[in-house]
């Protein structure tokens, strides 16, 4: 079982909160930098820290 209110320790929801404050205009830039910081991670095979991967579903 996941707990999903569990929060990334890497501080993404506060980020995207932050985000979601910003005029229209200014939340696509950082949308789009946030997407690419990750899309990065994840090609890089950046490995999941142990508070994730329990959130994750390890069976």
């Amino acid at each position: 079982m996941t707990d999903d209110n569990a929060q990334p320790t890497d501080g993404l929801w506060s980020r995207l909160r932050l985000i979601e404050g910003q005029p229209l205009a200014a939340r696509a830039g950082a949308y789009s930098a946030v997407h690419d910081e990750l899309f990065r991670r994840l090609e890089s095979g950046a490995k999941l820290d142990s508070h994730e991967k329990s959130a994750s579903g390890d069976r």
